[in-house]
């Protein structure tokens, strides 16, 4: 009763015959063929020449499934047993397209490089654990068509994407990394951090008393990035402008605002007074010293200028702050 409880649903890999071995490679030659194709149409209207290098490792994919589909067609005749990786324990697996929708140009060829190097792994270390002669021939020989593989990338990524061209691409990407991510999120890290200083040290000069100071500041930092995000996302759906989606926009500024405000907002969980204002005092400085660092790395803006502007209007509503809690 226990066995049966705690047995995997997957079949061991040592228990496969070896026409079983033969038709897992065709699926997942097949598999990973299609997926070089979803590639291919995500990237086609932005990154033409990187869709063409999958569509040719596709077709190599599905070259070799063919090769493979003539063997089993030798050996055991047309009938192909139904088994898939997600069928075997410890086989490679691979993620389905909507888990895949979303990943960036450099993602996607980093996945491609560990798919090739996951699956040679695979065979080779199958082929160790395999008795029968033939069977570990057959591992071999597939490990090494997996290594090939990468080689083949390689030599496509060469053919179709000269220096130019990887270097256009790339700027590419960069530059919608930048507009969907960092300056939305620069701007909310910029709201959050500057806009909550003067209500949460109004509140605590006022107060005196830190746990009312860090529900103000919370209920701050969360409201703004309520609204920050909200806003962010409404006001562009991002197809004219180029920016991306408006949902990815709008969780990077609105948790960037958030963060913002609960980076000075949190010491004041500190029951002592003095201990937490100068803790939040330190934290500040090191939020506009870093919204500066961001804008010159990002945003090219020199960094001098960066600090002068955020470091002189963050400590102007700081000063501003102070003045009205001690009012």
């Amino acid at each position: 009763m226990l066995a049966r409880f705690f047995r995997s649903p997957k079949r061991s890999f040592e228990s496969l015959s070896e026409q079983e071995i033969l038709a897992l490679a065709i699926a997942s030659e097949e598999d990973d063929a299609r997926i070089y194709l979803a590639y291919a149409d995500r990237l086609r209207p932005e990154f033409p020449a990187s869709a063409k290098v999958f569509e040719d490792m596709a077709e190599v994919e599905d070259t070799h499934r063919k090769s493979l589909f003539e063997i089993h067609r030798q050996r055991f005749g047309e009938r192909i047993p139904l088994i898939r990786r997600e069928h075997v324990q410890g086989f490679y697996e691979r993620k389905p397209d909507w888990l895949r929708a979303n990943l960036s140009l450099d993602a996607m060829r980093q996945e491609t490089e560990a798919m090739e190097e996951q699956a040679c792994r695979f065979y080779v270390e199958a082929a160790k654990r395999t008795a029968d002669a033939s069977t570990r021939e057959l591992l071999g020989d597939l490990a090494l068509a997996e290594q090939g593989h990468e080689d083949i990338a390689r030599m496509l990524g060469d053919k179709h994407r000269p220096e130019d061209v990887r270097r256009n691409e790339d700027e590419t990407a960069h530059r919608q990394f930048v507009l969907t991510y960092v300056q939305p999120g620069l701007a909310g890290l910029m709201d959050g951090s500057v806009s909550t200083l003067a209500p949460i040290f109004a509140a605590a000069f006022a107060t005196q008393d830190t746990w009312q100071t860090f529900l103000v500041g919370l209920s701050a930092s969360v409201g703004a990035g309520i609204s920050m995000g909200f806003t962010e996302a409404a006001h562009d759906d991002g197809k004219i402008s180029g920016r991306g989606s408006p949902v990815k926009r709008g969780l990077a500024c609105g948790i960037m605002t958030a963060l913002g405000g609960l980076g000075h907002a949190l010491p004041y969980l500190i029951p002592h007074f003095w201990t937490a204002t100068i803790t939040a005092t330190i934290i500040v400085f090191f939020e506009l010293w870093a919204i500066a660092f961001i804008q010159n790395r990002y945003m090219e803006t020199p960094f001098l200028r960066a600090a002068f502007q955020v470091v002189l209007g963050g400590s102007l509503v700081l000063a501003a702050g102070i003045l009205i809690g001690n009012g």
